[in-house]
């Protein structure tokens, strides 16, 4: 989700999630010219483990997202089961947002695969901004610095988004809506995520602070 992808606010709630807004800006879209940057899938930059999802008991959807968009993570193994496999999941839960937006589908199965809850129906909002506009991501995610925990069913997972390579792509006019890195380009996030009886771990809240000290280069 929020992922998306760029939050309207500083600090975001988990029912104001993803609202969206320009990667240098804190406007709201109103329109198909407003920007509608990135989130929370074609091309992919390889991932350090756990870039495989460590349950493989549950069937996950397949995710195939546009060649011109990548993601590179940069977390690796932590040694503990759990943490790795909420890494995993919550890797797969960020591409799933593209995917639905790249397929104008505010209810995609992946989307619905890995959230619940009010974090399910922001993803919802978000990508039907996207389709509204007729737009799309393109470009290069990075995510770093994570700090997970996970105690039984429930986990919470903090991570840093690196949007500076990330723009809107305007379908109908075949526009690349580009602009200049700023502060606003690094957002952290933090998530809550819950284990369900298929074993996945699926977001159930997720917040961020656009702008975050925490996340600068």
């Amino acid at each position: 989700m929020n992922r998306p992808f760029r939050l309207a606010t500083a600090a975001l709630t988990a029912t104001a999630a993803l609202l969206l807004t320009s990667c240098g800006g804190d406007e709201k879209p109103s329109g198909d010219d407003d920007k509608i940057a990135g989130a929370e899938q074609g091309g992919e930059k390889k991932s350090t483990p756990p870039s495989e999802p460590a349950d493989a008991t549950a069937k996950r959807p397949e995710i195939e997202l546009p060649a011109d968009l990548t993601y590179e993570f940069e977390w690796a193994r932590t040694g503990d089961k759990n943490k790795d496999a909420v890494l995993a999941d919550r890797e797969q839960a960020i591409k799933s947002i593209d995917l639905a937006i790249a397929e104008h589908d505010p209810t995609h199965k992946a989307m619905r695969f890995y959230y619940e809850g009010d974090a399910a129906a922001n993803a919802q909002r978000y990508i039907k901004a996207y389709v509204k506009a007729d737009a799309r991501t393109t470009g290069a995610y990075r995510y770093y610095a994570p700090t997970v925990t996970a105690d039984g069913g429930t986990a919470a997972l903090t991570y840093c988004e690196d949007q500076s390579k990330v723009y809107d792509k305007y379908l109908k006019k075949d526009k690349v809506d580009k602009g200049p890195a700023t502060k606003n380009s690094y957002v952290l996030y933090a998530a809550k995520l819950t284990r369900n009886d298929a074993g996945v771990w699926v977001t159930t809240e997720l917040n961020a602070t656009r702008g975050s000290d925490t996340c600068q280069p």
